[in-house]
């Protein structure tokens, strides 16, 4: 593109250049020329009418003026022998005088033909060298005599070609800084281009960080930043397919870690009770451990089957009262908290209510409250407030249990992912429950953080957009 560019623009410059001075050039020819033809107009003039009176005094005195005019005509040969210019009279249509500077009459057509009429006639004659021709009849009676004039053109056609070729050298030389400096602004011009192609090579390469400096306010400049802002959404969008590539195949490997677990232990009590003596006892024993974990098996897909129906569902446009919310989880989860005697206590100082769906936002609250009574000890006590603060109805959740590590916080709500797996697997868990969670909060464009310290309990707040 950019040598296309430079050809054509170069092209078009040497031949506007040369074209304008060729049209200098015959513009400064005509007017050596004009000036030329002026001035051998004026010779011719004067010479005519000094030769008139001397033919005229010649006829007085009787002689003839065929027999007298070399005479006649050398002073007038030596008046312009320093000019190379020439000189010859015609009687009657033949010459009967020529200067010795005179051109060839058989290059010309001599005498010109006038008619006998008082023009002058001027001419180019384009002989050996280049002359300029001046010839006029004289007035009556003497209208048989005519006189030629021939001024002589080497000189100035010869400065003229000089001034010429100074010309078309100085264009030369032109044309050669005018190729340089072209080249170079091409090159700055197309820097940024450049740097674009160079760019977009390296992000298609993987290296999704490279940027082009911005330089200016003109086109090229916010083409190069508006580039920036491709390259950067680029790169967030693969950073994001990164992470969600990322936490899909930990998700997979975590849900390969769990199901390997139980069915080795199925596998294994399976195997005992066919190949070994046992009392019944032990085999009671053995059937109990399978069936509960078989029942930890189904729990997972049913939490997996909760989280695919989740990821189709939308947010529908019914209210929910939170006093309804608390009557329904405290039914729900009495008896799991009485069996560690931990009170549930709900605190609600008027009835709110959010948009959202009821059976989501109860599976919600009540895999919070079931965690906090994982975490809980013997005999503690697990609030459950709801209040409205600026712009959001809050509902909290707060447990005095284990609590956990800020690097725990950071994983909390990835699949399969459990702050105490021994924990978690005696109580049937298999760390699906906050993953469910976050997507229901995602789908109430609500907001769901965590406060916990390590022996001291942990906090779950939960803020819902007012209607």
């Amino acid at each position: 593109m950019k040598k296309k560019i430079f050809f054509v623009a170069l092209v078009l410059f040497i031949v506007f250049l040369n074209s304008m001075i060729l049209i200098v050039s015959i513009v400064i020819l005509k007017d050596k020329l004009s000036v030329i033809r002026d001035k051998c107009l004026s010779e011719h003039y004067v010479i005519a009418s000094s030769l008139i009176g001397d033919i005229q005094a010649l006829e007085q005195r009787g002689a003839h003026v065929e027999e007298h005019i070399d005479n006649l005509m050398r002073l007038y040969s030596r008046y312009l022998q320093g000019r190379e210019s020439g000189l010859a009279v015609a009687f009657s249509g033949e010459w009967i005088y020529e200067s010795p500077t005179f051109a060839s009459k058989e290059n010309m057509i001599f005498p010109p033909d006038t008619g006998y009429r008082q023009e002058r006639l001027v001419y180019m004659e384009n002989t050996n060298r280049p002359v300029l021709c001046v010839y006029g009849s004289f007035p009556a009676p003497w209208q048989d005599y005519g006189l030629m004039y021939v001024g002589n053109l080497s000189d100035t056609i010869s400065s003229w070609r000089h001034t010429k070729n100074i010309l078309f050298f100085i264009s030369a030389i032109v044309i050669l800084l005018m190729s340089f400096f072209l080249f170079q602004f091409l090159n700055i011009i197309f820097r940024p281009l450049r740097q674009i192609s160079s760019t977009s090579a390296k992000i298609a390469n993987g290296n999704y960080g490279s940027r082009i400096p911005v330089c200016g306010k003109d086109e090229i400049s916010s083409v190069a930043h508006n580039f920036n802002l491709m390259a950067e959404q680029i790169e967030n969008q693969i950073k994001q397919l990164e992470d969600v590539a990322e936490q899909k195949q930990q998700f997979i490997d975590n849900f390969s870690h769990e199901l390997r677990i139980p069915l080795t232990a199925i596998y294994g009590y399976a195997e005992y009770i066919q190949k070994a003596l046992m009392s019944e006892e032990e085999r009671y024993e053995c059937t109990q451990f399978i069936m509960s974990e078989c029942t930890r098996l189904q729990n997972m897909a049913y939490q997996l089957l909760d989280m695919a129906l989740l990821r189709r569902d939308e947010l529908t446009n019914s209210n929910c009262s939170v006093k309804e919310l608390f009557a329904e989880s405290k039914k729900a989860m009495h008896m799991r908290a009485s069996e560690k005697n931990i009170r549930l206590t709900y605190i609600l100082s008027q009835n709110y209510t959010v948009k959202g769906n009821m059976e989501q936002l109860l599976i919600l609250t009540n895999n919070l409250i079931d965690n906090a009574i994982k975490a809980s000890q013997q005999d503690d006590e697990i609030r459950i407030f709801a209040y409205s603060e600026e712009s959001a109805i809050v509902v909290k959740i707060e447990d005095h249990g284990t609590g956990m590590e800020m690097e725990q916080l950071a994983h909390i709500k990835e699949a399969f992912y459990r702050v105490d797996n021994a924990r978690s697997r005696a109580t049937g868990g298999a760390g699906l429950g906050l993953a469910i969670c976050e997507r229901i909060i995602q789908l109430h464009h609500a907001d769901m953080s965590f406060i916990s310290r390590p022996g001291i309990g942990t906090i779950v707040k939960l803020s819902f957009p007012v209607q």
